[in-house]
């Protein structure tokens, strides 16, 4: 029983941190966004380069090798989309760098010169003995 009851206290430790919480906060907010540039890709994006490129669907370029099918434009349209999502992401991480300002994780071991944690007491590498800079 005891067991059971130290299983479920770790459980509900694991399950309601803080850093877990934040990370399902991020992932929802991450699906939404990427929602939303996919609907702005598709509704002003692949228009305008189906317009360029002289196709009134761009959704409907599609070539055929021995009866298969292959929908390059679909295809098209996902990798724009995702480039696009991967741009805007990097600038909001680059702007929330900016503001917060870059915080170091790791430093180099005086003895070996391999990054080890800033809250390290020990090299992993070489073993000798760190001062925590955290």
């Amino acid at each position: 029983m005891n067991r059971t009851r130290n299983f479920w206290n770790d459980f509900k430790a694991f399950a309601f941190s803080d850093s877990l919480l934040k990370v399902a906060v991020a992932f929802v907010l991450a699906t939404a966004f990427t929602v939303l540039i996919k609907a702005f890709v598709d509704s002003f994006i692949m228009p305008l380069i189906a317009a360029i490129v002289g196709d009134t669907s761009f959704e409907d370029l599609v070539f055929t090798v021995n009866g298969s099918t292959f929908t390059y434009g679909s295809f098209l349209s996902a990798l724009i989309t995702f480039i696009l999502v991967a741009f805007v992401l990097f600038l909001v991480v680059k702007s929330v760098i900016r503001v917060m300002g870059e915080k170091a994780e790791t430093t180099s071991c005086p003895a070996c010169t391999e990054d080890v944690s800033i809250v390290a007491t020990r090299c992993p590498h070489c073993t000798s003995e760190l001062t925590p800079t955290a």
